[in-house]
């Protein structure tokens, strides 16, 4: 009975650091005087990264919606450098292109309305937070002016509106 009960705490044990990543990034608007802004909130699951993204403020319309290489947003989120694109691939849509046929950070487009508001929420699987290859812990996510239209290189998707550093907050 007794080595029941160790094993037991054992496997309970293990399994505590087994427990997914969450983080998030709050995304300000990269232009003086406007009012976008958002959340993004992202769980790794055993299905992928799950990535909730829901903005305000922003004009009604289809928008390009990017993870970026670097976790900053100055010079008017230019500083997060270009796509994430760990595999030097083309430029795509991941859930459907998958990491051959996609760059890491490529999420595609969030749907505004006429309150401007919008929802994206898509799972992405091999995608993490930390660690492995295609990690977007510390990045940023980037919200485009334009609709990605998945063309080559990037989708022209336009100027950056809304930009927001991915923290890992805990587990």
């Amino acid at each position: 009975m007794r080595y029941g009960w160790v094993l037991g705490a054992i496997i309970l044990v293990g399994g505590s650091s087994a427990c997914a990543e969450s983080g998030n990034a709050d995304l300000s608007a990269t232009q003086f005087g406007s009012a976008v802004f958002g959340t993004a909130t992202l769980t790794d699951t055993p299905k992928g990264l799950r990535v909730v993204v829901q903005v305000a403020h922003v004009p009604p319309g289809t928008h390009g919606l990017h993870i970026h290489q670097y976790g900053s947003c100055g010079n008017e989120g230019k500083a997060a450098g270009g796509h994430y694109n760990p595999s030097g691939v083309k430029h795509g849509f991941l859930p459907r292109d998958g990491f051959r046929g996609a760059h890491a950070g490529d999420l595609g487009n969030i749907e505004v309305g006429a309150d401007g508001t919008g929802t994206l929420d898509l799972t992405l699987k091999d995608l993490r937070l930390g660690g492995g290859k295609y990690s977007v812990g510390g990045r940023a996510i980037i919200l485009h002016e334009k609709v990605d239209d998945f063309s080559q290189p990037l989708g022209n998707a336009g100027g950056r509106i809304g930009c927001g550093p991915i923290v890992i907050t805990g587990e």
